[in-house]
């Protein structure tokens, strides 16, 4: 037999409310691998980080010399003059790629969420993505605050209903957002309970829904928000937990497990690469997409070096999927989608055609139109490039319509 998996369909959680305040902690967690497999305890996990709803108070950017006074200042600036200006100013103040900017964001998120009467659509159509997106999770994390328990029927029954607003549903992008910062929103509210988070992650509507959310969740257990350190991952293990979730949340964990392996191995790639050839057979190359995503992230997206480190993964077998996987990133931070571009026509002959297919695939999410990213493709390309691409916005629009 086989360790032990957890199965969310068989796991049985005892939670433990904390009498007068709302914070939650991990009592007990009882995984098992089937009808008679073994189980395992898991130790407590931390309580729940965010306590209340956002209150505005009069301090001000200028006053603060630190990160809680600044969280407190931005926030105050989203409540009594909107998001857009707020994230602008702490887009230029601090810079968009700081941890501390991360957590600004979340506040930022959570007082514009007040500042709407929490409206979760009006809410999430008022903000941006800057920040690594912590302006969603904030607004996610928030809006579960006041949830009345904890168990998953219960979040499950709330989250169905946070990201279906027709002004979100609008875009596929700003879906995926919602969806992804749900996952992030439901590990913080839960105490950093990964099995609780998704099964409420499997409330949600359909497969890509959920899909959606459990990225969320394992980010958030990756590199958590709030600097905690979560139970659900080895240090003896660094695949861990993807080889021990149920199969059906195996391929998100598997396309971010890389980050948790940089935490440990620093930028080795050649050593990342043979970690990721070793991995389940099955999620080799969800291992090699993680990968080409943290290369493009690790090269502050500069498509020469880009490609230098895919080829490292060329002699497993993971350049096409690194190749591909390096071109969303790229796009997800250029939407414009030109940055991206410049990988594709670096790259080899046999991998051109499937970058410029990955470009069209997330450029479309941020359009409701074929007709318009048919245009978006046109901007960037020309040739059977252009074809290339627009093919990859027909798959996103084909997949959007069969959900």
């Amino acid at each position: 037999m086989r360790g032990a998996r957890i199965s969310r369909r068989t796991t049985a959680i005892v939670l433990t409310t904390l009498a007068g305040a709302a914070t939650l902690a991990l009592a007990v967690s009882v995984l098992a691998g089937g009808d008679d497999g073994p189980t395992t305890v898991a130790p407590a996990l931390p309580t729940h980080p965010v306590a209340s709803n956002f209150k505005p108070d009069a301090t001000k950017i200028e006053d603060c010399s630190e990160q809680t006074c600044l969280e407190q200042a931005y926030g105050n600036l989203a409540f009594r003059s909107g998001p857009e200006e707020a994230l602008a100013t702490l887009e230029e103040e601090i810079g968009s790629t700081t941890n501390s900017c991360h957590r600004i964001a979340h506040i930022i998120g959570a007082a514009s969420l007040a500042r709407f009467d929490r409206n979760v659509g009006r809410t999430f159509a008022e903000g941006s993505a800057v920040c690594a997106s912590g302006y969603y999770h904030g607004v996610l994390e928030r809006s579960l605050v006041n949830v009345a328990s904890r168990a998953a029927s219960v979040l499950g029954g709330v989250a169905r209903g946070l990201c279906d607003d027709p002004e979100v549903t609008a875009l596929a992008e700003l879906e995926y957002q919602c969806l992804h910062g749900l996952g992030h929103g439901l590990m913080i509210t839960t105490g950093y309970n990964l099995p609780v988070s998704l099964q409420v992650c499997d409330h949600l509507a359909g497969e890509w829904e959920s899909s959606s959310c459990n990225g969320g969740v394992f980010m958030e257990n990756i590199s958590t928000s709030y600097g905690f350190r979560s139970t659900w991952l080895k240090d003896d293990d660094l695949v861990y937990p993807c080889n021990v979730v149920a199969e059906e949340d195996k391929l998100t964990c598997y396309q971010l497990v890389t980050s948790r392996i940089i935490e440990v191995v620093g930028l080795d790639w050649e050593r990342i690469a043979e970690m990721c050839a070793s991995v389940e057979r099955d999620w080799v190359e969800s291992c090699f997409e993680s990968y080409g995503r943290d290369v493009a992230g690790q090269t502050r997206r500069d498509p020469e070096e880009i490609l230098e480190l895919c080829s490292v993964a060329r002699p497993h077998g993971g350049e096409d999927e690194c190749i591909t996987f390096a071109a969303y990133d790229l796009v997800g931070n250029d939407a414009s989608g030109e940055q991206a571009a410049s990988l594709c026509t670096g790259t080899d002959v046999d991998l051109r055609e499937t970058c410029f297919r990955a470009i069209g695939l997330i450029m479309a999410r941020a359009t409701p139109t074929r007709a318009g990213a048919v245009a978006d493709c046109e901007a960037i390309a020309e040739g059977t490039d252009v074809t290339a691409c627009v093919r990859g916005a027909d798959a996103h629009f084909a997949s959007a319509a069969a959900r």
